[in-house]
């Protein structure tokens, strides 16, 4: 069930002692940030600010994540599980979510591949902007969106070429190549790849 202001009422409080505990995930890469509680007056102050709001059980306080740090988790969504007792709230956050510095509270889980997919995009928007040791990613950021193209080109006609001779660790280095160059293509029309998995969703759902 999504949750609005009006749906507040309709969770379990009374099941989990008026305390809800909540995943918050990022909304794109899907990793697991931390985890809190509600009461409802935090869900109703989150809903109002768009960003997570806990209640703290040890200082039996609401505080907002980032109110001090600038670090906030803007909400997307708020999702019930079937029971109605505890929430997931997929976010976008700003800055790094723990604070030890980290993206995760999690720190020692092991990144999803595809979460390290969109790690990799901000890295190469960073490069876009800034030279890092004399970067390859920014020296062909520089060079502009024909030299770009031409080398996504190149590693896509050496992609097939490897594939064609069989060799299986050429067919990934070369198909690794290709993704990079081709992402640094997007980022350099600003075109997020979660803008083509969501186009790919689309397509899906209409066949």
């Amino acid at each position: 069930m999504n949750i609005d202001i009006h749906k507040i009422n309709q969770l379990n409080w009374t099941k989990t002692n008026g305390l809800i505990p909540a995943i918050i995930q990022h909304k794109i890469s899907g990793q697991i940030l931390m985890h809190g509680f509600f009461n409802k007056e935090s869900l109703k102050k989150t809903l109002k600010l768009k960003k997570v709001t806990f209640f703290s059980r040890t200082k039996n306080s609401l505080w907002t994540k980032g109110e001090t740090t600038g670090n906030f988790l803007n909400v997307k969504n708020i999702i019930s599980d079937c029971d109605k007792d505890s929430l997931l709230i997929l976010v976008k956050p700003i800055g790094k979510t723990c604070h030890l510095n980290t993206n995760s509270c999690f720190k020692n889980t092991k990144i999803p591949r595809f979460t390290f997919l969109y790690f990799l995009e901000n890295l190469l928007e960073k490069h876009k902007k800034k030279d890092f040791n004399n970067s390859y990613t920014y020296n062909l950021y520089k060079k502009g969106t024909k030299r770009i193209s031409q080398k996504v080109g190149e590693e896509a006609i050496e992609t097939i070429l490897a594939a064609n001779y069989d060799n299986s660790q050429e067919i990934i280095n070369e198909t690794s190549d290709l993704i990079y160059h081709l992402l640094v293509l997007l980022r350099n029309k600003n075109i997020n790849f979660s803008d083509i998995l969501k186009n790919l969703q689309n397509r899906n759902k209409n066949k």
